[in-house]
């Protein structure tokens, strides 16, 4: 029964959070600068025709009329057109998610491996000088934006030695060599401040656990330290890191409406490499003013955050029952 409120109680939470995204998300577009009929007819366009096409849209009705033919709209399939390119919203984003995805997907077995690899290697290390060059490296990573890593590479790796592309995407069939070639630079720019993120929580958090006393209890026993570290240590220091690698799934996909260490993520790769996934594809829409893709793309994102916090959580009372006990009796 706990575990069906808690489960319960976080679903109608994220249901919450989407509805009231959505609200935030359609409110925030219409007040950007623009029309969306002179976007469409042109600048030139004459008055008659912007309001023939204004009244055609709906774009004359209320606000809150507006967005619930919105909101029904997208809950029975119907994503609306892309202004710009006259097609469906749902399949550029679709094809767009699908590139970002797998650009995440790589990065995120880089940032997981990585990350917590680094960050137990450290712990264990406390205080030598390998600990201290590590600690240095991840200062350097997470205080670094993205882009300046993003044109290093490809001044050196491109530019210079000439090993490697520096934009653009290959589909699988052009052949597994440039397909990959492809996705190097990217998937390890999108990946430097985030292994360094994620390897220093995990210092920081195995560091604490192996001081607890359950951890020195363990040691008195005589138990060998492999033991104590595997068994014992890891899983409760990977409780942190575990939230913030699934909160990473999410906003490596796309990460248009966050705000703080991982601000610009994947949008900054994908612009500066034109990698063409879901970050490019919204800066195209507010460069053209495609409400239609922009709303439908933001509320991807949204989606996608919202179901990474989620998971998180339930993975943390997956891991922690304390956590899931205190949710359901809250």
């Amino acid at each position: 029964m706990r575990l069906a409120a808690f489960l319960l109680r976080r679903l109608l939470g994220l249901i919450g959070v989407l509805l009231g995204m959505s609200v935030l998300i359609f409110g925030i577009i219409h007040i950007l600068p623009g029309n969306v009929a002179y976007s469409i007819l042109g600048e030139f366009a004459t008055p008659a025709a912007v309001a023939q096409l204004e009244a055609k849209l709906g774009l004359n009705d209320p606000l809150p009329v507006q967005y619930w033919c919105w909101l029904s709209a997208m809950l029975h399939g119907d994503f609306g057109t892309s202004i710009v390119m006259n097609r469906p919203a749902a399949s550029l984003i679709g094809e767009a998610l699908g590139r970002s995805a797998l650009l995440a997907g790589l990065a995120f077995g880089l940032i997981a491996a990585g990350g917590i690899s680094l960050g137990l290697y450290a712990a264990t290390h406390r205080g030598r000088a390998s600990d201290k060059v590590l600690t240095l490296a991840q200062f350097v990573l997470i205080a670094v934006p993205e882009f300046f890593w993003a044109i290093l590479a490809v001044l050196v790796f491109a530019s210079w030695l000439n090993l490697l592309p520096a934009t653009g995407y290959a589909p699988f069939d052009a052949g597994v060599a440039d397909w990959a070639a492809h996705l190097v630079l990217p998937v390890l720019v999108l990946s430097f401040g985030l292994v360094a993120h994620v390897s220093r929580l995990t210092r920081s958090s195995m560091l604490e656990v192996l001081d607890s006393r359950f951890v020195l209890a363990a040691r008195a026993r005589g138990l060998p330290e492999r033991r104590v570290l595997w068994r014992h240590a890891l899983p409760n220091a990977l409780l942190p890191a575990i939230t913030v690698l699934a909160i990473d799934a999410g906003l490596l996909i796309g990460l248009a409406i966050d705000a703080g260490l991982l601000i610009g993520g994947i949008v900054v790769v994908e612009t500066v490499f034109a990698y063409p996934g879901l970050g490019r594809l919204l800066v195209y829409a507010i460069e053209r003013h495609d409400l239609p893709l922009l709303q439908v793309g933001m509320m991807v994102v949204t989606a996608i955050y919202a179901l990474a916090n989620f998971v998180a959580e339930l993975l943390y009372a997956a891991l922690n029952p304390r956590i899931r006990v205190a949710g359901a009796a809250a």
